[in-house]
């Protein structure tokens, strides 16, 4: 698929923030003011839960701090969000979840599969895409690092991608039974945050998947809270872990 740039500006912070378009995908690009061809930098993915216009403010704000860092950060728009088409089962699996969710009830595994599972199988091809066309920027090389969610999606990308060389991955969304064996043969240093009072979610579906996988470097950074109050300090935590293994 080819990458197209649609937009671009300037940040206050010297950060370039460039819109761009993967074939039919939408994405986003922001590069330090230090990149160049005759100093390239390495390459997080941004990994969110769908929805860029929604997930911007988020997103920059990620991805800003990962720029301040020297790093790279892009990403892209996830299958069925946005302004992509969407799937008649994949809103029927919604509306399945919504409904166990708001009843009090567990949350079949099979309603959890039927919503994620053909999310991964698109997603992963995509960002591995995605990642092709951007390590053929001048400005842009390796190593990369892919922070953020759905689990699931960084579960597979950690296994799949070889070029993947350190994960951040946020617990905090379903998790088929398929990622746990997925998890076992991840190998790559993970650092993993869990929010301990993440409303509808499993949390020990994430404790879980977290003893499962295989790597020898793996951190759990738990703090109390819901989904969206991860404190500073272990934003803090998780830049300091790509530094580690990406320069």
């Amino acid at each position: 698929m080819r990458l197209t740039f649609t937009s671009e500006q300037r940040l206050d912070d010297g950060v370039l923030e460039r819109t761009f378009t993967l074939g039919e995908i939408p994405g986003i690009l922001w590069t330090p003011a230090s990149a160049s061809a005759s100093t390239p930098t390495p390459l997080i993915l941004v990994g969110h839960p769908g929805g860029l216009d929604k997930m911007y403010p988020r997103l920059a704000g990620r991805a800003r701090h990962s720029a301040a860092d020297g790093f790279a950060a892009a990403t892209i728009e996830l299958p069925g969000s946005g302004d992509r088409p969407r799937s008649a089962a994949a809103e029927q699996a919604r509306a399945d979840l919504r409904r166990a969710l708001e009843a009090g009830e567990p949350v079949a595994e099979e309603i959890v599969d039927r919503l994620v599972l053909p999310l991964v199988e698109k997603a992963v091809p995509e960002w591995q895409a995605a990642l092709d066309a951007l390590l053929s920027l001048p400005e842009i090389d390796g190593p990369v690092g892919y922070s953020g969610g759905v689990i699931a999606i960084g579960t597979r990308l950690a296994l799949v991608e070889p070029r993947i060389s350190a994960a951040v991955l946020f617990a905090g969304s379903f998790v088929p039974r398929a990622s746990f064996e997925e998890a076992r043969q991840v190998t790559i240093p993970l650092h993993v945050l869990l929010q301990w009072d993440d409303e509808g979610n499993d949390r020990q579906a994430a404790l879980d998947l977290f003893d499962a996988f295989g790597s020898k470097e793996k951190t759990l950074n738990a703090n109390m809270g819901g989904h969206t109050g991860v404190p500073q300090f272990a934003g803090d935590a998780a830049a300091q872990f790509f530094t580690r293994h990406l320069k």
